[in-house]
């Protein structure tokens, strides 16, 4: 179990959290009229976005982002440049649909809600490479260093069919960068609040069929204290960060090409578990894989990957140590046929855990079919998967998805589809756990719309997933904890609306959000735990001169910080700044206030956030 001494407010809505129907209640969401030109403008695009983009996450193979039925949104580089300090999880915390908690600064324990679903309901890949942990469950987010993303894409909405066992609240794609031309070093420097520093350096490019990309970052602060407790070490809780990626590919000739990808990550950070001690976190994270892409004709490519993941963490003094190691091995098959086109996969994936007394291992077998096509007005996509546990045995997945063009500027989407997520071995080995747990299991339904003409865009989608088999952590049962047990005891609803909205007018740019959902536990009626019912952003951006401007405003409504609904979180609303130019040739300066109005809130009962934070950085790129 991750930090057993923070566990229960660390983890609490992994353990404790099931969701409930939504009574949707539909409003008017309008976008006051400011706009930008689209050359100035960092992307953080929905699927409404009109640029000619291509996208992987929604059938796991390269299609345009036109064509998508999937509720999808992209973060580019220029996004997380201008992030600031923040996390991974602060930026994706900014899409539509998506919602985080923490258990204080950046290096603390992270969990990320996708449409109100736990952590553990989000499959997570950093360039192909599936990222899990076996003990806790889902992804640690903030082991994963965003400085070194290149690309960031967000499926929203289950993918069992697709991706198999995790993916019931939807998919993250990370991907790094791919070298291309001259050679192109970038070095970063930067300064922030709490003595916090970054620096990143990195060299890309492509010569003679051989493209190659490799970087390096640093990030410290001294932090703050996150725990203000009379029963909690009052002392800073800082972190330090060093991680680093390589990505080189061969082009063996016009048809067949080879790729090598390597991201590493030590996270050092301080969380308070008692009252005198430096309670440290460390967190080492590595993803490597190996792909072989080849083009057998004009209609017919296939992808062989080999992949690795390793999640050690441990704590100090307090002894704590938990690894799991994830391998994987896919061969994905495309095939164009007119204007179809047909996919096959045959996928293994292989799950070992150390966390004393343990040591186990699992493997999942799994044929995945997929069919697509575009015809005028209509556009299908159709997957079914077949998946054999070494331990469940089998499990199909299947999905269907609709899309019809009402006019040019009108489009109507429909999608059904299953998932399920294997328990960790952690939740049956461990002495809380129980053998005999079965996978959870899903239905999702959703319907969207959405319009985009000239500069105006706006996307409406209604979504309805219902989640059986619920593990949960409840009390003394058959396991052999007298302090609790997990079980299949939960059933949940993940409903909800999600509104997304752009609007261009000269050169000023506004785009928004908001999220309306009502997350229950369906055997409690009671609010899903640090999950609000409503939350949304607004953000301009316009350029001043030189300069590019930015402000947003990040909004979130009360929630509860357990499965009781006995402790509330209160609402809050974040005002961030961010600004950025060219000083010189070669040269942008990067500045960021986040939290401007110095608000007080908190993502878990307890542990405090940071105030006001300011963050400016200098970033040098020779332009080829």
């Amino acid at each position: 179990m991750k930090n057993p001494t923070v566990r229960l407010c660390a983890a609490a809505p992994a353990v404790s959290a099931r969701l409930a129907l939504l009574p949707l209640a539909l409003s008017a969401f309008t976008l006051p009229a400011l706009a930008q030109t689209a050359s100035s403008a960092p992307v953080l695009l929905a699927a409404l976005n009109p640029l000619k983009e291509t996208v992987v996450t929604a059938t796991r193979t390269e299609q345009p982002l036109a064509d998508l039925v999937a509720d999808v949104s992209i973060i580019d580089r220029e996004t997380i440049e201008n992030s600031g300090l923040g996390g991974l999880a602060d930026v994706l915390a900014r899409l539509p649909g998506v919602e985080m908690s923490r258990n204080g600064g950046p290096g603390a324990t992270t969990s990320l809600f996708l449409r109100g679903a736990e952590t553990r309901f989000t499959a997570v890949y950093i360039d192909g490479v599936r990222v899990d942990s076996q003990s806790t469950g889902g992804a640690a987010w903030e082991s994963i260093p965003l400085g070194l993303i290149d690309r960031i894409e967000v499926l929203r909405g289950p993918a069992g069919a697709v991706y198999g066992s995790d993916a019931i609240g939807g998919v993250v794609q990370i991907f790094t960068k791919k070298g291309e031309g001259a050679p192109q070093p970038t070095v970063g420097v930067g300064l922030g609040s709490l003595r916090s520093t970054h620096a990143e350096a990195s060299l890309s490019g492509s010569q003679n069929g051989i493209d190659y990309a490799l970087g390096v970052q640093n990030n410290t602060s001294l932090g703050f204290n996150a725990r203000t407790v009379a029963t909690a070490n009052p002392d800073r809780d800082g972190y330090r960060s060093n991680s680093g990626y390589a990505r080189l590919g061969a082009q063996l000739n016009r048809d067949h090409r080879l790729e090598a990808t390597l991201l590493a990550s030590n996270m050092n950070s301080g969380y308070d578990a008692s009252l005198k001690a430096d309670d440290r976190n460390m967190h080492r994270l590595y993803a490597a894989g190996l792909n072989w892409m080849t083009r057998w004709s004009d209609t017919y490519t296939s992808r062989v990957s080999v992949t690795e993941s390793s999640d050690h963490y441990t704590t100090q003094p307090s002894p704590y140590q938990t690894t799991t190691r994830l391998r994987g091995y896919l061969w994905q098959n495309n095939w164009k046929i007119g204007l179809a086109s047909v996919s096959a996969a045959l996928e293994r994936k292989e799950d070992h855990l150390v966390n004393s007394p343990i040591d186990r291992s699992r493997s999942q077998d799994a044929l995945a079919l997929g069919y697509g096509l575009r015809l005028g007005e209509h556009t299908l996509q159709l997957n079914v998967r077949h998946d054999r546990d070494s331990e469940f045995g089998a499990h199909n997945t299947g999905s269907v998805a609709y899309g019809y063009a009402i006019t040019p500027a009108w489009r109507a989407t429909a999608s059904a589809g299953t998932a399920f997520r294997a328990p960790t071995l952690y939740q049956r080995f461990s002495e809380y756990g129980l053998a005999s747990l079965q996978p959870e299991t899903s239905r999702n339904l959703e319907v969207g719309l959405r319009y985009q003409q000239g500069g105006s865009l706006f996307g409406v989608v209604v979504y309805q997933n219902k989640v059986s088999n619920l593990i949960n952590f409840g009390g003394a049962g058959a396991c052999r904890s007298p302090f609790g047990c997990y079980a299949n005891t939960g059933r949940a609803e993940y409903s909800g609306v999600t509104f997304t909205g752009e609007q261009r007018v000269a050169s000023v740019l506004l785009r928004g959000s908001l999220d309306v959902q009502d997350p229950k536990d369906l055997t409690t009626n009671k609010q899903l735990a640090r999950r609000a019912r409503q939350h949304g952003t607004l953000g301009a951006e316009t350029r001043y001169g030189q300069w590019l401007l930015g402000a947003e405003a990040q909004w979130s409504g009360r929630r509860y910080d357990n499965a009781a609904n006995t402790v509330t979180l209160g609402g809050y609303t974040l005002f961030n700044l961010r600004a950025s130019t060219e000083i010189a040739p070669d040269w942008k300066l990067l500045a960021r206030v986040d939290n401007l109005a110095d608000k007080s809130y908190q993502f878990a009962n307890t542990y405090a956030n940071a105030g006001r934070q300011l963050y400016v950085g200098l970033l040098w790129s020779p332009r080829r």
